[in-house]
Order: structure tokens, then sequence, then C-alpha cells
């Protein structure tokens, strides 16, 4: 298991668009993946699990994987978070 904390950094938050680019991101992957955030845990592969965290810019989350391909799926996460799921120039 690899746990790494995340800062949302982009100007919009987990909004419906970089949702959607995270949970497309992670379906490659065979690990599980979990975002804890604001006292919430859920399933990082869900649209609408994702979207409930409600997580705007400045939030910090915790980036929870599991599973044979673990180390590949925290790194493409982490970097997704640090281009701000390019959108912000």
């Amino acid at each position: 298991m690899i746990e790494r904390d995340l800062t949302v950094s982009n100007r919009l938050g987990l909004h419906a668009r970089a949702t959607a680019k995270l949970v497309q991101l992670l379906s490659a992957y065979r690990c599980n993946a979990t975002l804890i955030a604001k006292g919430r845990e859920i399933n990082a592969k869900s649209i609408m699990g994702v979207m409930l965290l409600a997580a705007g810019q400045g939030t910090q989350v915790k980036l929870r994987v599991e599973g044979d391909d673990e180390g590949d799926a925290a790194q493409a996460v982490a970097a997704l978070f640090d281009r701000r799921f390019d959108e912000d120039a």
C-alpha cells in the first residue's frame, strides 16, 4: 500500500472535468484507489464519489493505492495533481 498527500492546486478544484481526468487515469490501473479528504474516504475510481468530496483549490487529500501496479498509479496521479489537471496556464 502506498499513501501520498496531495494538494488540489488547480483554480476550479475537483470539478467535473478534473474528476473525469482523474477517474479515467485510474481506470487504466488494476490497483484499488482511495481518496481521503474532509473526513471522507471514497473510491477514487468513482466519478460520483470524487465529485462528492467537493474538494476546492487548496484542499489537502490523501491518495491511497493498493495492488499490483500501485507504484505506477500513485506516480501518475501525483503527476496529474502537479500539472493542475492540465487546466491552469
